[in-house]
């Protein structure tokens, strides 16, 4: 009996350019935050949030005052969980250029909806 491989050769990001770990997000150029350079985030924490962490998540964007029917989906939401999967404060996201926020956005809705 012949078993279904699944083999994955590369992933591709939004520019078509080979990513080597999903979970790491290259920014497009250097983000000082607090003092401190950074060329990259790792949000291999993605992988140890529970179901508590994203309504804790849905929580603080409620008080925010922010409401979305599918709040995985908002920008402001994808940045909390970043938080949570990171040692960083939302602070550090909120403050990305808008091309790294939606390259952090489109990885953390692609963590939620992505094949398992």
């Amino acid at each position: 009996m012949e078993k279904n491989k699944t083999e994955v050769v590369a992933v591709l990001d939004e520019n078509s350019e080979v990513i080597e770990n999903e979970r790491i997000v290259q920014f497009s150029r250097p983000y000082s935050f607090e003092g401190k350079e950074y060329e990259e985030i790792d949000l291999t924490g993605l992988d140890n949030l529970t179901a508590s962490d994203m309504i804790a998540a849905q929580k603080v964007l409620e008080r925010s005052g922010s409401f979305s029917v599918m709040p995985e989906m908002s920008l402001e939401y994808a940045c909390i969980i970043a938080a949570s999967a990171t040692s960083q404060p939302v602070e550090f996201f909120k403050g990305l250029s808008p091309k790294d926020a939606i390259k952090i956005k489109n990885r953390v809705t692609g963590f939620f909806y992505g094949a398992d």
